[in-house]
Parts: structure tokens; sequence; C-alpha cells
């Protein structure tokens, strides 16, 4: 089920969106991006990195984690494309990283570890852009209302 669906035109916009997510979020979140590889997830998180951290984020698919200081606590970057197996994302950490703000491409590689309210935000090549989806456990559906709503206003 996707709670909220957004057409994006370009890098931009995508981490754009991402810079929009950021403010919303709070320790404890996990944020999965999944879609085909080059659909842009590591662009979205740079767009959170770049707002909570202030820094640019790298892909980290060659460390596959980074960790960045913010306001908030820790945020972690997780790209498991090149994860063998589950047990390899322990080792990483990815479990008691998952008290603070997470962001996670490819997270099928891991579903079972991933806990009931992660928001899951899915992207997809449409046409010359992008489109992203939202679905979330937990709260996030009123959190995503109120995303929604802002993004309206923003436009």
């Amino acid at each position: 089920m996707t709670d909220l669906e957004i057409r994006l035109r370009d890098e931009t916009e995508t981490a754009a969106l991402g810079a929009a997510l950021a403010p919303r979020l709070r320790r404890g979140d996990v944020v999965c991006l999944s879609g085909p590889l080059g659909v842009g997830k590591t662009t979205f998180a740079r767009g959170v990195v770049a707002t909570l951290a202030g820094e640019r984020a790298p892909s980290p698919t060659f460390a596959m984690a980074e960790a960045y200081a913010t306001p908030l606590g820790p945020l972690w970057h997780f790209d498991l494309y090149r994860l063998a197996a589950a047990r390899e994302a322990i080792e990483l950490g990815i479990e008691d990283a998952l008290s603070d703000i997470c962001l996670i491409e490819w997270p099928e590689r891991i579903a079972a570890m991933l806990p009931e309210g992660a928001l899951l935000v899915r992207l997809d090549a449409d046409g010359a852009g992008r489109i992203a989806r939202f679905a979330g456990g937990g709260d996030w559906r009123a959190r995503l209302k109120g995303f929604r709503e802002s993004l309206k206003e923003a436009r």
C-alpha cells in the first residue's frame, strides 16, 4: 500500500525530496530506500544527510556504512548492495544503529531485521524522471500526511 506518491523530474528534485523529509526524522526512524540500480536512492539520501548533518554524502557502497553527527544524534547511511549475507549487516553494527536515524539502501537484503515501523521509500524510473512511493508503518501514516501538506505548500 502506498501512502504518498510523488513525481520527480530530475536528480535535483530527488535530493530536494530527501531534504524535505529530513526535518521530520527523529531518533529510531529507519528509512528504507529501494528501487533499481541508478534510480536515485543515494541522491535522496544525500538530501537527508546535507540537511541534518550539513555534509555531502558519498555513496557508501565501498564502505557499506557511513555515520554522520547531527543535532538529533547519529545518522547512519547503509548501502547494502554488496552485502553477501545478512550476518554481514550485524558485523557492520546495523542492529545498534537502528536506535538512531538510519537510511538503508537495498533493505530487502536484511528484510527480517527491519523494524515494523520503518518508512519504505520506493524509487522507480518514470519516463525521463522518477516516481517516489512512500509507505509507512507505525505512526508514519500520520507523519506522511503532514509531509504531503508541507510539500503542497512548497510548490
